[in-house]
């Protein structure tokens, strides 16, 4: 009888129970000019067409890259002062902390952040709200910094802002490119870092005497953001 009893409480302490529940869940995918955290093109490459623009069939290989050019040599420095933005449309302000560019190639590349769309970021003098990112392999603001405040969205894809607190005024128009299929700016109201929900990125070709081999050079860039999204 003892021995009954201890097989009992055995199995009871061994014994596994099994449940299922279940949980719907819901996203959207959309085009990436119009995504939470989107690009909005400006500047031309050297074939007339937005450096931003569509590499795929722009229905379901939608993917953005950045067209410099195949015009370029050793000894040739070449600047896009808007060569891309980025837009804040999440209801929460984002950090941009650091940029980094994973490439097989060297990059002879050099990333600016900047108000001003039309300045050469490359000076403080020239753009007081230029902030350094990247220079051909060295990432030049550490990522435990914040370079730039993007202020909050309102999820509005046709528009951005350079002065959130009164977008009544301060809106300006983001249309869409037929050509590039992405949306694009040439305003030249300047973005503020947290005043404004959109910044431009400033991007320079600075090609040296000497490179590591002719032909295409491709890459990524990576643009890396912070939130605190507790209110």
């Amino acid at each position: 009888m003892i021995l009954g009893v201890l097989l009992i409480v055995l199995n009871m302490l061994v014994a596994t129970q099994y449940a299922v529940t279940k949980l719907n869940y819901v996203y959207t995918l959309v085009h990436p000019c119009d995504a939470s955290i989107r690009y909005v093109g400006s500047d031309n490459s050297s074939d007339g067409i937005r450096v931003l623009r569509i590499a795929g069939s722009n229905t379901t290989n939608i993917s953005i890259q950045l067209r410099l050019g195949n015009i370029f040599t050793t000894n040739m420095i070449r600047t896009f002062s808007a060569a891309f933005g980025i837009v804040n449309e999440e209801k929460y302000p984002l950090n941009i902390t650091y940029i980094n560019i994973s490439s097989a190639n060297e990059t002879y590349m050099k990333i600016w952040l900047h108000g001003n769309r039309t300045a050469n970021a490359n000076s403080t003098s020239t753009d007081p709200s230029s902030v350094f990112m990247y220079d051909n392999g060295v990432i030049v603001n550490p990522g435990n910094t914040t370079a730039w405040v993007l202020a909050a969205g309102d999820g509005n894809t046709s528009s951005m802002c350079y002065n959130v607190s009164d977008r009544t005024n301060c809106s300006i128009p983001t249309p869409w490119d037929e050509t590039a299929h992405v949306r694009f700016s040439t305003s030249n109201y300047s973005a503020v870092s947290v005043a404004s929900d959109f910044v431009w990125v400033q991007v320079t070709l600075d090609i040296p005497a000497t490179v590591d081999a002719l032909g295409a050079h491709t890459g990524v860039i990576w643009i890396h953001l912070t939130a605190n999204t507790i209110s």
